[in-house]
């Protein structure tokens, strides 16, 4: 039996990945999950300078998932590299770098510093932010300015790039193809939805920052929809994330065409879900006869 994917020049043990922000930096997971059996682990979104984030209350409970604004608390990629990675560098697992910021200039710094590592497997970008320089304007909405933070981190290091795409656009299609072209070797999809909650008591949001990013299984009809339609687009591998909590779930992604997944919010309530959905992704292949999990992928019929 064959669980391994291929993320372009970086080959996978198996095809679970756990999400940014989800996870901490790995270590806080450490007896709990088995890291090493994991397919990668994406650290939490790292930021040039050290950042508190948000103020309280930033995390709100839905009845189908998770809003929350943490405003990418973290160390600072100088805290990183000198606290985080040795830890991180040991383990067999595959590690990617979450990183984002404000300018298309700071994404170029924090590549070169990230290039120096070599013993992370990728980066992955998270361009869902405002470009301050430009108006505030969301870097991952427009497909010109997408695809000059990828060509800035290309020019600044070797390591696989990752783009991961917001799903608050209109065609989600133009901004993968801008990527892609700009030299992304993947694209994971999808980011966080943009909702809020209201105390209706007080007549005031749930969450300070009023706006946040809603996750869990409310979306995941949603990023099933748009990783089919960013497969159809592209050429390079997706990793695809949204509402996974099973088996099941990580099936339905591989079959409309992701070569791997992102497991996140289920992490925070359940976090052995990843050991959850290997041992059941590994019993359905033996039940099913499929030898090799790369048979599933992009076997989706619409008619």
């Amino acid at each position: 039996m064959n669980l391994k994917v291929r993320l372009e020049n970086i080959e996978l043990q198996n095809p679970i990945i756990t999400a940014s922000g989800t996870f901490g930096y790995g270590k806080e997971f450490e007896e709990l999950v088995d890291l090493n059996s994991l397919g990668g682990i994406c650290i939490k979104g790292t930021t040039l300078k050290e950042r508190d984030g948000n103020p309280m209350p930033r995390i709100f409970e839905t009845r189908a998932g998770m809003l929350n604004a943490i405003g990418f608390q973290n160390v600072g990629v100088d805290r990183f590299i000198a606290e985080k990675y040795p830890y991180l560098k040991k383990l067999k697992t595959k590690t990617f770098v979450n990183m984002t910021a404000n300018t298309i200039e700071e994404f170029g710094e924090l590549a070169k510093k990230l290039d120096k590592l070599d013993g992370i497997a990728g980066i992955e970008i998270n361009i869902s932010c405002p470009n301050i320089k430009a108006g505030g304007i969301n870097m991952g909405t427009d497909p010109g300015m997408a695809a000059a933070v990828v060509k800035k981190v290309k020019e600044n290091t070797s390591h696989h790039v990752m783009v991961k795409l917001t799903p608050n656009v209109t065609d989600i299609t133009k901004i993968a193809k801008a990527v892609e072209e700009a030299g992304a070797n993947s694209i994971s999809l999808i980011n966080t939805l943009v909702g809020m909650a209201v105390d209706i008591e007080l007549k005031k949001p749930k969450i300070a920052n009023v706006i946040a990013g809603l996750s869990g299984p409310a979306i995941k009809p949603v990023a099933l929809r748009l990783t089919w339609e960013v497969a159809k687009t592209v050429n390079i591998p997706i990793v695809a994330m949204g509402g996974i909590e099973n088996y099941k779930d990580v099936l339905e992604f591989l079959i409309v065409g992701a070569t791997a997944v992102q497991v996140g919010t289920a992490n925070l309530y359940n976090p052995g879900v990843t050991m959850e959905i290997l041992r059941d992704l590994k019993k359905y292949m033996i039940e099913n006869n499929i030898e090799d999990i790369n048979e599933l992928r992009g076997t989706f019929k619409v008619k």
